[in-house]
């Protein structure tokens, strides 16, 4: 049988290029050699945007979209709705039993995140995230969860709370598999500001869905060598957030654009020039696919509610197995 993976996306807008290079090019790579599990995180969505419903359901959309845009195959993966599956919940109580809070507020995934958002005094939801990721695993008992580096606690969370449930309840043998994380190899792409991360809170994303006109606008704003003031003066590619996306979508030209770079043979301007043509080319059959499926919102719609179904069956057959652990049956 086919290992499981279990990877997905907070439904709280359309994907970015760093969406892509971390986590969607290789989904689409490894979708016919596991058994793969799309999760649309509508409930982890609610953590930080619990005031906008409407723009979560929208999300929920725009993120099976996005999915669905960049190659992944309905017949091969499973794209499923996070709230519609009630074994999710119903994990998500019997872990925080156990979980304790401290544990919990020294996550250092919670830490940041927190701070990010300017939040002093933690939701019970916001605070319970990495719970609610164990519940999201352990559903579907998946062996693999592709991860960045970033979000490695959380996954280190949930195997203390899993080596935890075996402990407590499974009388010697595993109840729920212990997932291991498949991390990224994949630099983390940083935003068109310079910033370390790309990201859609940020403001500094080029996403899928975005015009060639709204590409090369982006690109014409990506900041650059700060330290290379005339087309005569020596740039340092390694400094440079536009040479990182020459790096990440132009890999055929970038050593010897970096070179032109460091021996002003190149111009800043044509350089974003050349990017701008590669990112475009990268999304057009990508934008060619999202605009079917932004047009046929009737498919997305039952290719989630099928992906549900299945989840919930194998959520039920999961749930069963660890009230029957937990001695919760009569």
């Amino acid at each position: 049988m086919k290992k499981r993976i279990l990877t997905g996306d907070r439904t709280t807008g359309k994907l970015h290029l760093g969406h892509y290079i971390g986590s969607l090019k290789s989904r689409v790579a490894l979708q016919e050699s596991y058994d793969t599990f799309i999760i649309l995180a509508d409930v982890q969505a609610l953590t930080t945007h619990f005031k906008e419903p409407s723009k979560i359901n929208e999300g929920i959309y725009d993120v099976a979209i996005d999915n669905l845009a960049v190659g992944l195959k309905p017949e091969e993966v499973t794209i499923f709705q996070q709230s519609q599956v009630k074994a999710i919940a119903e994990l998500t109580i019997f872990y925080s039993m156990f979980v304790s809070v401290n544990s919990l507020r020294h996550n250092p995934t919670i830490k940041t995140e927190a701070m990010q958002y300017g939040y002093e005094d933690l939701t019970y939801g916001f605070l319970g995230y990495p719970v609610s990721q164990a519940a999201d695993i352990t559903f579907c008992n998946a062996d693999l969860i592709p991860v960045g580096g970033d979000q490695l606690p959380h996954i280190e969370q949930t195997r203390k709370i899993i080596r935890r449930f075996n402990d407590l309840y499974g009388d010697g043998q595993n109840v729920l598999t212990i997932p291991e994380a498949l991390l990224s190899e994949t630099p983390r792409l940083p935003g068109v500001d310079g910033n370390a991360k790309m990201g859609k809170s940020l403001g500094n994303a080029i996403y899928l869905s975005d015009e060639p006109e709204v590409v090369g606008q982006k690109i014409k704003m990506t900041k650059t060598d700060t330290n290379r003031l005339r087309l005569t003066d020596r740039g340092n590619p390694d400094i440079c957030t536009v040479a990182t996306y020459h790096r990440a979508f132009n890999s055929t030209e970038s050593a010897t654009i970096g070179e032109m770079c460091r021996n002003a043979s190149i111009g800043c301007s044509t350089c974003k020039g050349v990017l701008s043509q590669v990112i475009n080319e990268t999304l057009k059959p990508i934008q060619d696919r999202r605009h079917y499926y932004d047009t046929h919102r009737h498919v997305v719609r039952e290719i989630i509610m099928t992906g549900t179904d299945r989840a919930n069956i194998i959520g039920d057959v999961m749930v069963e197995e660890v009230k029957e652990a937990m001695k919760l049956k009569i």
